[in-house]
């Protein structure tokens, strides 16, 4: 695939945290999961094993550092991780905070809902993000 038809490549691909000349991490627009962020990583490789290990570790670290501060902010029951990359194939880490009462706990996000959405819920999770955001971007600058 080339980087004109790849959407990571063209776009951001949500609210940019943080940026450097490797990666970026993304708060997602995901409708019912303001606390859904992906460490996309700049260049367009398919694969984590197209990365070399330097790479490897840059990118596992990020992942580390967003789930650590999911953690430590919202106290979420469980982080969900994912690199599937079936429908864009860019190397692409989501982490996604999850919690009892959401519309989808236990079965993944992208499986249909088990639940109407708890929109007190997701407006505190979502006004906790501001934060979260910043947070996100100091932890990257360490």
């Amino acid at each position: 695939m080339t980087g004109l038809a790849c959407p990571l490549c063209t776009a951001d691909g949500g609210l940019v945290v943080f940026r450097n000349e490797d990666l970026r991490i993304i708060q997602a627009t995901e409708a019912g999961f303001p606390a859904f962020y992906r460490v996309v990583f700049n260049r367009h490789v398919a694969e984590f094993s197209d990365l070399s290990a330097t790479e490897r570790q840059t990118c596992m670290d990020a992942v580390v550092k967003v789930e650590q501060v999911l953690r430590s902010e919202l106290q979420p029951v469980k982080i969900n991780l994912a690199a599937l990359g079936n429908l864009v194939p860019h190397l692409h880490w989501h982490v996604i905070a999850r919690f009892t009462g959401d519309s989808h706990f236990p079965a993944p996000v992208w499986a249909a809902p088990l639940r109407p959405l708890d929109e007190a819920q997701v407006a505190a999770v979502a006004w906790r993000c501001i934060d979260i955001n910043r947070l996100i971007a100091q932890a990257m600058a360490l």
